[in-house]
């Protein structure tokens, strides 16, 4: 896939946050309309678009294909975990915006935008090595995510067992060991799944509405957090990648999902459990609006 088609991809995405963005001017979204989505992504749509990745379209890679995948996986979240905890003492802030740094370095975007453009620059069957590689991430994300985001004091036993972290871990064990639910139940399951995407997209817009652009766009902050995000961490991650002879497959997308922007999960866990949503909204469209230059240039750069 060319520049032109991947920056082509990049602007429907932005496209929904926008829609977002208008619906929340419109009077339509905003306020407890905001968290009442938040909670219909995370306790339903989100853990039925997980499960469904794993059940439905064609039969999963062998284990052996898996565990080198999850193999992958280590290298790729040990990374990120490096530098989410190097980088934010660096950059300062206020003990929520720290929390969103942390977050911001080691969750990106790699389910809403990953599986597109897996799929988009490696074609159809790259979308199972995509899920593979995700897998781990959604394990981690809803319950490591809160602690960064939040610090302990607002964490508790009862958040792992939410629907995201019970569906993550469901799927981990399908994928495992090669079952897969009756074939309408995953199509059932992918059907529910398929609005998380735009409808997070359009929260995450809705967030933006009440914030003013020029702030957002003049923070020397959160710029640097994006260079580091999108251009820093892929290219860190790819020639340790090539030492440990990775296979090309695997590493290109573990590559370009690497450039990902933040989390769009991160806006959710700030409304669900009380972090610094205002400002992971802020990074959330910074990083992907800058991501909508910097995917197509490493996805040159690798193909």
């Amino acid at each position: 896939m060319s520049f032109w088609d991947t920056l082509a991809e990049m602007l429907v995405l932005l496209f929904a946050i926008l829609c977002g963005f208008a619906a929340n001017r419109l009077g339509i979204l905003g306020g407890q309309v905001d968290r009442k989505i938040s909670k219909l992504l995370l306790n339903i749509t989100m853990p039925a678009m997980i499960l469904g990745a794993v059940g439905s379209g064609e039969a999963l890679p062998e284990p052996a294909v898996v565990l080198d995948v999850l193999k992958t996986a280590l290298v790729f979240y040990g990374l990120e975990f490096a530098f989410a905890l190097t980088v934010p003492p660096l950059l300062g802030g206020t003990p929520g915006q720290k929390g969103v740094w942390r977050y911001t370095l080691a969750f990106p975007n790699v389910g809403f935008i990953g599986y597109p453009v897996a799929v988009a620059l490696f074609g159809p069957g790259a979308l199972f090595y995509a899920v593979i590689l995700v897998l781990p991430f959604n394990l981690l994300s809803f319950t490591l995510g809160p602690l960064m985001l939040t610090g302990a004091k607002r964490f508790s036993l009862r958040h792992m067992l939410s629907p995201c972290i019970l569906a993550a871990a469901l799927a981990l064990v399908l994928a495992l060991v090669g079952l897969r639910p009756p074939a309408v139940a995953g199509e059932a399951l992918e059907f529910v799944g398929s609005v998380t995407v735009p409808l997070s997209l359009m929260f995450v817009g809705s967030l933006l509405a009440g914030l003013p652009l020029g702030r957002m766009l003049a923070s020397p902050r959160l710029w640097v957090l994006t260079a580091v995000r999108l251009l820093v961490m892929p290219a860190a991650l790819c020639p340790i990648l090539g030492l440990l002879g990775t296979e090309r497959l695997i590493l290109g997308i573990a590559v370009t999902q690497m450039a990902m922007p933040v989390a769009v999960n991160g806006s959710l866990l700030c409304m669900e459990y009380g972090g610094d949503a205002e400002c992971m909204a802020q990074i959330t469209f910074v990083s992907t609006l800058a991501s909508i230059v910097t995917i197509p240039i490493i996805a040159a750069l690798l193909l």
